[in-house]
């Protein structure tokens, strides 16, 4: 198949690399205002079998309907839209086209193997959840100035897996955070250090902890407990964990997303282009992100909030 491909930043980068070697890519189509690539040419990548979107946010929605538009698949990197209206508006423009949203983590060995122990009941019932993300150095103040906050840009990380994982849905969140590092996040009216307690439907407790300045590598974990184990993803001997009892220093630590994903944002893009139907649906997008409104709002106003107050 011939396949477009929209942006060549770091991700968009990679992801050519990609397409390029794919066994089912036979031309790869490159569009980027500043960027060039070695793989694939430059052209008009709506006029392909497919469309992968890596863009910055605010492009995710025009490019999106348009790829609709014109009845070719659709792979995008989240968020769908910077708003939970505009996600929605992409969600009824796109009816009946196949799109598929970037949450990698689904395509995460460990993820996987974490959900399907729970579904087979190796876990006991479930009663607990902890969740990590933490970078090991902030992005740029510009970044942070249209982000939307670390519960929409990166905790939506997060509350993807977690829907994923447990097959359950959020109803309630406490969210709080602080401000121990650059004046810019504060500037932006956003947070540097996170944490959030959530409730999901059966009752399940959650906790959720975040930094943009977690020195010692990229930390991103999960703990399920449950009443036979807990099971733990992101456990590896590259987690930057560091034990007070002794034991062996992480080797090697995870320096980014990037490298940590690496295996799975490869699987995402493969399940893209195999599967009959999409693996992420905008749907699925748009869930995480009710979470995220729940999760900033409550951050602002300082209460829990029931994630049905943010649903259109």
């Amino acid at each position: 198949m011939r396949v477009g491909l929209l942006g060549l930043g770091r991700i968009g980068a990679f992801h050519a690399a990609t397409l390029a070697t794919h066994p089912l890519v036979d031309e790869l189509i490159v569009a980027d205002p500043v960027r060039t690539s070695p793989y694939g040419r430059p052209g008009d990548p709506f006029e392909s079998d497919a469309v992968v979107i890596a863009t910055p946010t605010g492009t995710h929605a025009e490019l999106i309907v348009k790829a609709c538009e014109k009845g070719i698949p659709v792979f995008c990197e989240k968020p769908v839209a910077g708003t939970v209206d505009e996600t929605v508006k992409v969600l009824e423009a796109s009816a009946g086209n196949r799109v598929q949203i970037g949450f990698q983590r689904r395509f995460d060995p460990g993820y996987a193997a974490a959900a399907a122990a729970l579904r087979a009941g190796e876990l006991g019932e479930l009663h607990r959840v902890h969740l990590v993300t933490a970078d090991p150095a902030p992005p740029p103040a510009a970044y942070i100035a249209t982000s939307g906050g670390v519960f929409r840009d990166c905790h939506i990380h997060d509350f993807d897996i977690l829907r994923w994982v447990t097959g359950r849905e959020v109803v309630s969140v406490y969210a709080t955070g602080a401000n121990r590092g650059a004046a810019f996040f504060a500037e932006a009216g956003d947070v540097d250090n996170s944490a959030a307690l959530l409730t999901l439907d059966d009752g399940t407790l959650v906790t959720l902890q975040g930094s943009r300045y977690n020195g010692g590598g990229y930390d991103v974990r999960m703990e399920l407990a449950g009443t036979r184990r807990t099971q733990a993803v992101g456990l590896s001997p590259r987690a930057p964990l560091h034990s007070a009892e002794g034991t062996p220093s992480p080797r090697d630590p995870w320096p980014d997303f990037v490298t940590r994903f690496e295996t799975a944002y490869r699987d995402e893009i493969d399940g893209f282009l195999t599967s009959e139907k999409s693996l992420c649906t905008i749907e699925d997008a748009l869930e995480a992100l009710y979470v995220a409104e729940a999760a900033d709002l409550s951050l602002r106003e300082r209460r829990t909030v029931e994630v049905a107050e943010v649903r259109r």
